[in-house]
């Protein structure tokens, strides 16, 4: 599993120090090629860390031979300073690794505004870089956790399994649009270019990962990005390397919210006959971000007025007394009205499924989210994360 389930690539996951805990914060992951294609996508917040900075001017050249991803701290909102920090990560792992530090994706998560230290961060590189091992990718996606509980994989084989895609994550709060906040590195031993990669790359964040929403709240740091080898000497059918790279973001997202602060139940929220993606989108979100019934879905009352009342803030087509609303299988609300019985409606298990169709189009969109709970409250006022 994980990012060293394709051909070419080692990891390690080690304890630098980072961490009070003393539990593993920084990984590594090697290309070891013979190709170092790569591509990249980041966060939309106009506030972006230090490391999305130096990665995306990384990622424009199209190679990347090594990622350094470090938890306990995210190197954000740190100034000039907090630049330089990443500079000297890149560089040490350069000469760890005998490559170009143009070439060293740098990647952080953790508490923003806090200075990296440093001192025990350039030691970690180097004891990283001494455990690089081809089985290393399981301790590598444990070392950027932060308030995950558990950590997580992912992996698609190509068709007579000539080529693989894999794939580590990690995020459990802050988590929404601009990539939902997360770190993930994704691998392929496939035979592609940085066009194709960065191409599929971007497809499939479109509909995955800038999909999850579970608490409305964009991070500085979001970093994913997709590394080629082309070790399995095999040059795939685009179809199905876009396919197999959209389907590990897929589990990888869906991982996400199944880990989400305090969450105790996953709720899809499928939006149909929307006239546009764009429109059925900003419907599937605002019903996701409504707090109201995030907290009635957390106590498990299939109130669909305030799915409708979520949906009456978008500026989408759609006609008031068109509107449908299902919640687990059951139309609790047809024709903007009073549907079947919101009895029969069994929201006993951990995932709720909410179809909205608008009747007015062709278009849909699926957008995951989570129900509001006073564990989240607690998990996020109680310290900093």
């Amino acid at each position: 599993m994980s990012v060293t389930a394709a051909k070419g690539f080692t990891a390690a996951g080690v304890a630098a120090g980072i961490k009070d805990s003393g539990q593993p914060d920084l990984a590594l992951v090697v290309n070891t090629g013979p190709s170092r294609a790569a591509a990249g996508v980041f966060t939309s917040n106009r506030v972006k860390a230090a490391p999305v900075l130096w990665s995306e001017q990384v990622v424009k050249g199209g190679a990347v031979t090594a990622v350094v991803l470090n938890s306990g701290g995210a190197n954000a909102c740190t100034g000039p300073k907090g630049f330089q920090d990443t500079h000297a990560t890149a560089e040490r792992a350069a000469e760890a690794l005998g490559h170009s530090a143009g070439e060293i994706a740098v990647a952080s998560t953790g508490l923003i505004g806090v200075p990296l230290p440093m001192d025990k961060l350039l030691p970690g590189v180097d004891l990283a870089a001494a455990e690089l091992s081809p089985h290393g990718g399981e301790k590598a996606a444990i070392a950027i956790k932060t308030t995950d509980t558990v950590h997580k994989t992912a992996v698609v084989t190509g068709p007579g399994g000539a080529w693989t895609v894999g794939g580590m994550a990690k995020g459990a709060g802050m988590l929404a649009p601009g990539l939902a906040t997360m770190l993930v590195v994704l691998t392929t031993d496939a035979d592609v270019d940085a066009g194709v990669l960065d191409k599929a790359l971007r497809d499939a964040t479109r509909q995955t990962f800038d999909r999850v929403d579970s608490d409305g709240c964009m991070s500085t740091n979001d970093t994913v990005l997709l590394l080629a080898s082309g070790a399995s000497g095999a040059a795939p059918d685009y179809g199905d390397f876009a396919e197999a790279v959209r389907a590990v973001c897929d589990d990888l997202a869906r991982q996400l919210i199944g880990d989400a602060e305090g969450a105790s139940k996953d709720i899809r929220i499928e939006v149909v006959g929307a006239a546009t993606e764009q429109d059925a989108v900003e419907v599937g979100r605002s019903i996701a971000r409504n707090n109201l019934l995030k907290c009635a879905i957390h106590g498990e009352d299939p109130n669909w007025g305030r799915v409708l009342s979520a949906i009456g803030t978008t500026s989408a087509a759609f006609e008031p007394d068109e509107l449908d609303v299902a919640i687990n299988g059951v139309w609790v609300c047809r024709d903007g009205a009073v549907g079947e019985d919101r009895d029969l409606v069994d929201m006993r298990f951990r995932e709720v499924a909410i179809t909205a169709d608008l009747h007015a189009g062709e278009q849909s969109a699926v957008i995951w989210t989570n129900d509001l709970t006073a564990e989240y409250v607690h998990e996020n006022s109680a310290y900093s994360s």
